[in-house]
């Protein structure tokens, strides 16, 4: 009797003293788990930047996209290389640094109405994306959010006549999902700003981003201005 009440009193310490032995491997899984799941969180919850140069809508407003904002300029999206109708009466300065609308360069233009003469009377340029892209290419921009087109724009001596000034209007297998223009536009001497309107038209295909088109019978003396700051808004 005296054996067992012994017996049962080191059984009753050892319980008391026992402690409570924590599961390395269940620690380990959940410890895991959390640390994954603020891993994922800490992922998304970062801005991606990877597409900083596309057109954005953020807070419902569509940031400038840059056809040409200055000769090297990272953001300028589109290539004046649609010369038309074949660029044998079109030279084109996009390095031109002398009384320009803003920044350190702007575009001379000048349109050969001699050449014209002995040639098809018409000329024009057209900005692409990617170049000299007639419709064979895929390429261009979603450019949904944009309401209008502006740039600048003067004449060397004032009068010189632009029949027209597009977006858009690309056909062939990759078409341009819409086209809007202005013109015809008088220059003067001075610097303009004009707006081509853009509200209510499908613009999530655009590769061609601006054009500009004259003939020899509108400048039957001679034609050379300058373009500047032009953009998406």
């Amino acid at each position: 009797m005296k054996l067992l009440w012994v017996w049962l009193m080191v059984v009753l310490f050892a319980l008391l003293g026992c402690e409570k032995k924590e599961n390395p491997a269940a620690f380990s899984q959940a410890d895991t788990k959390k640390q994954g799941l603020l891993e994922k969180q800490t992922s998304y919850s970062g801005y991606d930047d990877s597409r900083i140069n596309e057109p954005s809508l953020q807070n419902n407003l569509f940031h400038p996209f840059y056809i040409f904002m200055d000769k090297g300029f990272s953001q300028n999206h589109y290539i004046p290389s649609g010369f038309m109708p074949n660029g044998n009466c079109i030279s084109l300065d996009d390095t031109w640094r002398e009384n320009c609308q803003a920044g350190k360069t702007c575009m001379k233009i000048t349109f050969d109405v001699e050449c014209s003469r002995q040639n098809q009377k018409w000329a024009g340029i057209y900005w692409l994306n990617p170049p000299n892209n007639w419709g064979k290419k895929k390429g261009g921009y979603n450019l949904t959010g944009a309401e209008k087109l502006t740039f600048w724009a003067r004449g060397e001596k004032g009068g010189e006549k632009i029949q027209e000034f597009t977006v858009g209007g690309i056909t062939g297998d990759f078409s341009d999902s819409d086209t809007a223009a202005i013109g015809p536009v008088i220059l003067s001497r001075e610097w303009r700003k004009y707006t081509i309107d853009l509200r209510g038209k499908d613009l999530t295909y655009i590769s061609g981003g601006f054009a500009w088109s004259t003939s020899e019978e509108a400048n039957p003396d001679a034609c050379m201005f300058y373009l500047d700051e032009i953009k998406f808004e």
